[in-house]
């Protein structure tokens, strides 16, 4: 599995609507994705202009047929929303304890 983090600054003065048509409208391509496991996306409580979205993927070959397909159209349209755009991609742990969730009582 593969889990890719994006986060962003909504820069000030944007026209929300729009950007909440346009987040609609790219999370309805993100979620028809081949591959595509989960996507959440969350604000900072610190600092509510700031963005992190998080997909998980099935393999780095699905993430990369998305990035290299519908992402290059998406980021170019998140950029009149947002600004100090980062990307990280992150793999499972090579030790086998950790490589599932943990949770209390199990």
């Amino acid at each position: 599995m593969v889990e890719a983090h994006v986060t962003y600054d909504l820069l000030p003065h944007i026209d929300l609507q729009a950007w909440a048509a346009w987040a609609k409208k790219a999370t309805e391509a993100i979620l028809k994705a081949p591959g595509l496991i989960e996507f959440r996306a969350q604000r900072g409580f610190m600092a509510p202009a700031q963005v992190r979205s998080t997909t998980l993927w099935q393999s780095m070959a699905d993430w990369s047929k998305f990035i290299e397909g519908p992402w290059q159209q998406m980021e170019a349209e998140m950029r009149e929303y947002a600004t100090n755009l980062k990307s990280e991609l992150w793999g499972p742990s090579p030790l086998p304890m950790f490589r599932e969730p943990l949770r209390p009582g199990k």
